[in-house]
């Protein structure tokens, strides 16, 4: 029995090892936004939820876009600065 390709984790996945990375860096992008997120407004129940649950990022889109209290904007992609305007004379 050859051990050697068995183990072999890079030269045979072709199409499939792709579109693998591909979902991993989505799920990973959108997770950690998402905690990142949950934990800024203190939504400790979410932030658990996205810890254990894996969702592929539907529900970490759906927190960011529909449930979060500052909901993410795609339109706008800087972020608005707010400057303090000073009162003293």
């Amino acid at each position: 029995m050859n051990y050697y390709n068995m183990m072999s984790w890079g030269n045979n996945w072709g199409p499939f090892g792709a579109g693998l990375s591909l979902f991993v860096l989505w799920s990973l992008l959108w997770k950690g936004l998402a905690l990142w997120r949950a934990a800024k407004e203190d939504s400790r129940y979410w932030f658990v939820a996205f810890l254990v649950i894996h969702t592929g990022g539907i529900l970490e889109l759906a927190y960011l876009f529909f449930f979060a209290k500052e909901k993410l904007n795609l339109s706008t992609t800087a972020k608005k600065k707010t400057t303090k305007k000073s009162t003293k004379k």
